[in-house]
């Protein structure tokens, strides 16, 4: 199917650079612009590529590209956590079943490749350094700014769609509109990107095919694996209070914290001292938006529509979501931009809340309960209702993950969830008796009236 539509995308990061590739398989002239230079030819800052990783609905959006295959190269598998007690001990929480694993992905380096297959994928111009200053709702119009030159310009289209990331120029134009609901929420906590080098042979310093996570109560540090046996790690912490990132302001201070709290992992971080004065600290948001689109001409995309906290690795997975939902809705209204948008608007618009409200909620289970004994028996009860109703109970993490069953149902099939477990839960006996066919019982007679999401075949 193609289509003489000339679409403007703001914003070549990751959800824009694979917009613009689908785009450009139908025919479409896109012309997608970076207020960044070309990052493919610049130094990255580092900091600030907090490793990704891939689930089930970005390996979809990435196979309906038809590029699946370019990415898995450097796709590392993470077939469940390990988490790291204050002692050094090591647990390992599988994610699903023993064949499933989310992929640890680099951002920048993902980006780079999606970049380049934009333009392999012909009808793609690509500007950098062009700063969106406004949008025309009703021509789809839009000014950017050139700091080289210090010279604006105006790009026409038939479309504009913004991919411009949670503090979106296009979303900001949108919101000066009558009845456009907004709202931006921060965790009190921030982030730091930290590093685990390979070893002199190039090797891991940890087990590679895992997300290692230190939970400790209000704070935490996870790593993830690189192809080059390297770990970048990431320390979410409070920005203020007795154990924050204000209160470690000097070198000892960083130094004490770490070997208390992440004692295990300060010999495989040389760099540590280095990577935490120089790496910034960065927020944690959670933007929510309504409607994602205006006068079927201008819409929005990935974090400039729904930014979401990473604590269920979701933000990017759900952002090629909606490049595959929106592509979808071009099919149905065969390339009609003033159908397809309100479509695509009112299908995603309660899983981009639904996202938010689980990542929200995982950043708990990460931070304080992975290493909870309680909460390590629920989900032995959870795998164990999973065996015995394989077509009725599907674990919530295995939807989000593993699955592309919409987000809010799984945020219903979480509270129901919840409940269920909850009731299981309140034996006092429960830690002897978990594992016996007595207990078989107990969950037969639970879920005679439960009624789940069926597991995808």
């Amino acid at each position: 199917m193609t289509s003489n539509s000339k679409v403007t995308l703001v914003g070549a990061g990751l959800v824009g650079s694979l917009m613009a590739v689908l785009l450009a398989r139908r025919g479409m002239k896109v012309t997608m612009l970076e207020r960044r230079g070309d990052m493919r030819k610049q130094r990255m800052s580092a900091g600030r590529s907090i490793n990704l990783a891939m689930s089930k609905r970005g390996w979809t959006a990435l196979e309906r590209a038809g590029i699946d295959h370019v990415i898995r190269k450097e796709a590392i598998p993470m077939k469940g956590r390990i988490m790291h007690s204050e002692t050094g001990d090591l647990t390992f929480q599988p994610y699903g079943l023993e064949d499933q694993a989310i992929y640890s992905v680099s951002r920048g380096g993902l980006n780079m490749t999606l970049l380049d297959l934009a333009e392999q994928a012909g009808g793609v111009d690509l500007r950098f350094d062009a700063q969106c200053l406004d949008v025309d709702l009703d021509t789809a119009a839009t000014e950017f700014h050139d700091p080289n030159t210090d010279t604006t310009f105006t790009v026409d289209g038939d479309v504009v769609l913004g991919s411009d990331g949670a503090f979106s120029a296009v979303r900001g134009r949108m919101m000066k509109t009558d009845r456009f609901d907004y709202s931006q929420t921060y965790l009190k906590h921030g982030y730091k990107e930290l590093s685990i080098p390979p070893t002199a042979d190039g090797g891991f310093r940890l087990e590679a095919k895992a997300l290692h996570i230190w939970p400790r109560g209000n704070f935490m540090m996870i790593a993830l694996p690189n192809p080059d046996g390297s770990f970048t790690c990431t320390l979410f912490l409070p920005f203020e209070g007795k154990e924050s990132f204000d209160s470690l302001r000097e070198d000892n201070d960083v130094l004490r914290f770490f070997e208390s709290t992440f004692g295990d992992a300060v010999p495989l971080m040389p760099t540590l001292l280095e990577d935490f004065r120089n790496n910034p600290t960065s927020s944690l948001v959670t933007v929510r938006s309504n409607p994602w689109q205006r006068n079927g001409r201008v819409g929005l995309l990935g974090d400039a529509a729904h930014a979401v906290v990473p604590f269920y690795g979701q933000g990017m997975n759900c952002g090629f979501e909606d490049c595959v939902v929106l592509d979808q809705k071009l099919d149905e209204f065969n390339n009609d931009w003033a159908a397809a948008l309100p479509a695509y608007s009112d299908a995603r618009i309660a899983n981009g809340n639904a996202i938010a409200d689980l990542a929200l909620k995982n950043f708990i289970e990460m931070r304080d309960l992975v290493a909870d004994e309680r909460f390590l028996l629920r989900k032995k009860i959870e795998r164990k209702i999973q065996t015995l109703y394989p077509d009725r109970f599907l674990p919530v993490y295995s939807i989000v993950s593993f699955s592309n069953i919409a987000y809010a149902e799984a945020m219903r099939e979480s509270r129901n969830q919840d409940e269920l477990l909850a009731e299981l839960m309140r034996r006092d006996d429960i830690e002897a008796v978990w594992d016996s066919a007595e207990f078989e019982t107990v969950i037969h007679d639970h879920m005679r009236g439960y009624t789940g999401v069926a597991a995808p075949r």
